[in-house]
């Protein structure tokens, strides 16, 4: 993990003084796979009130590298996912998981220019942190996970696009003592706004 965010710093911080492209940020909205396992059973064997958080919030800074011509591009994106909480009520009591993400991405883009559409897939890894907060007290644990990316946008104008992506994550299962504190596996889907520097 350290070498991999060694190799996207150099990326993101060095590169650019020697091939100056594309900088961005973007924004996300979107829903996943949500499976709250441990928070479940305990729903199913005692009763009360389980609410699952299927939406997903999203910050990225992107930087993109021109290949050989302006159409074929190599980009790096950090980002900040927020996913919607879960919590489950009994008896007075409240459990509640709330899920953030930090991936990091490598992946390849065809640049079809504005007023087109372009198309990006890659892969990296995401870093989870799930926290659990009951009566009793609050348990964090992390976990990092491998993911693929796949997208496309339409290029409104230079500084502007607007598209969408899919994410699969791989064994997204964040457990502690045996107990799933988070299980965000799977696909999700966002909305993207991008923003061009």
């Amino acid at each position: 993990m350290k070498k991999l965010v060694l190799v996207v710093a150099s990326l993101l911080f060095i590169a650019p003084a020697v091939l100056a492209d594309n900088w961005g940020a973007s924004v996300k909205l979107g829903v996943g796979e949500n499976d709250p396992a441990t928070m479940k059973e305990k729903y199913d064997y005692y009763g009360g009130e389980l609410t699952k958080g299927y939406g997903i919030f999203g910050l990225e800074a992107l930087y993109e590298w021109d290949l050989n011509d302006e159409a074929n591009k190599i980009g790096a994106k950090v980002g900040l996912d927020v996913y919607g909480e879960n919590e489950w009520k009994y008896a007075g009591e409240k459990v509640t998981e709330d899920t953030y993400a930090f991936p990091v991405t490598v992946y390849y883009k065809r640049d079809n220019g504005i007023k087109a559409w372009s198309y990006y897939g890659g892969a990296g890894l995401t870093f989870l942190r799930a926290e659990l907060e009951a009566t009793g007290g609050k348990q964090n644990k992390d976990k990092t996970v491998p993911h693929l990316m796949v997208g496309g946008e339409y290029r409104f104008t230079k500084l502007f696009a607007l598209g969408a992506e899919l994410k699969y994550n791989f064994s997204a299962k964040v457990k502690e003592n045996n107990e799933v504190l988070s299980d965000r596996s799977g696909v999700s889907g966002s909305v993207v706004c991008r923003f061009y520097f």
